[in-house]
């Protein structure tokens, strides 16, 4: 059974600036490279990753091509580019597309001041671009607003697979009644697909969890998108705030132990090969 971590990171304060890293994360302000997750991938059985951006910045871009090109165990990127300039998106999508292992773009969407951000028409012709690309688009999905905007982009570009990163960050341990609705909404559209990851408690809620507070959110999720079209994903180096690589990925596993085998198979590894267009070596 191939185990994908669909969601990782990389950072350089040397050479990326990252604003927001001091403020919500002090304690992980520093370099985290591929040194320092290997020892985590052999320790949890991970086979291959997913790398995604944490900077909206051509040097985060130029940061994970660099790292990919000496790690055959980084399987795909997820870019940045400018959505809302498609002539520079088509140029960037060509120079990302020389690392052999682009696969997606995101855009930390949750960061810009207009929540209909995604909607404006710039940013329309940009998805578009990614839809006719074959790329898909990891969706940041943080206020409520955000994710109410998925059906309609995904009705908008049928062709074009979103992924829901961090199953929209469910309130962990309160009512999860108006996100169950939002994410039925999102995950009646076929081309929307979503990552279960960073649902711990973490950013100004770190207190201790376990598997069991995790259930409830997973349940939602599972009923309405189903394992072909959930995945997993550590979010390192941000879990490591909530116990470290190893616990999260452990507890993400256990979450799938009463599936079947092909079921556990989607969840852990299969989705993320599908959906992304994974090519494994």
């Amino acid at each position: 059974m191939t185990v994908v971590d669909a969601h990782q990171h990389f950072w350089d304060p040397a050479r990326v600036s990252y604003p927001w890293l001091a403020s919500a994360y002090p304690e992980l302000d520093r370099h985290f490279g591929f040194d320092d997750l290997a020892p985590y991938l052999h320790a949890s059985g991970v086979d291959a990753t997913v790398l995604v951006q944490s900077e909206d910045d051509e040097a985060d871009n130029e940061l994970m091509m660099d790292i990919a090109s000496r790690h055959s165990e980084i399987a795909g990127i997820v870019a940045w580019a400018p959505l809302d300039d498609p002539p520079v998106l088509d140029a960037m999508i060509a120079r990302l597309r020389t690392s052999g292992k682009l696969v997606g773009i995101r855009v930390l969407i949750h960061n810009r001041l207009d929540p209909d951000w995604i909607v404006r028409q710039d940013v329309q012709e940009g998805l578009g671009v990614l839809e006719q690309q074959g790329l898909t688009f990891d969706l940041v999905a943080v206020l409520a607003r955000h994710l109410e905007h998925v059906p309609v982009i995904a009705e908008r570009f049928p062709g074009l697979r979103l992924v829901i990163d961090h199953l929209a960050k469910p309130p962990i341990g309160r009512d999860l009644s108006t996100w169950s609705d939002l994410v039925a909404y999102a995950a009646a559209c076929p081309n929307v697909f979503a990552k279960v990851s960073g649902l711990y408690p973490a950013q100004g809620d770190r207190h201790p969890w376990t598997v069991d507070d995790l259930r409830p959110a997973f349940a939602i999720a599972l009923e309405a998108f189903g394992v072909d079209r959930l995945m997993i994903g550590s979010d390192w180096p941000i879990c490591e705030v909530a116990g470290g690589y190893q616990r999260v990925m452990r507890a993400l596993l256990e979450l799938a132990g009463d599936l079947t085998n092909d079921e556990r198979s989607a969840l852990r590894g299969d989705t993320a090969i599908r959906c992304y267009g994974l090519r494994l070596t």
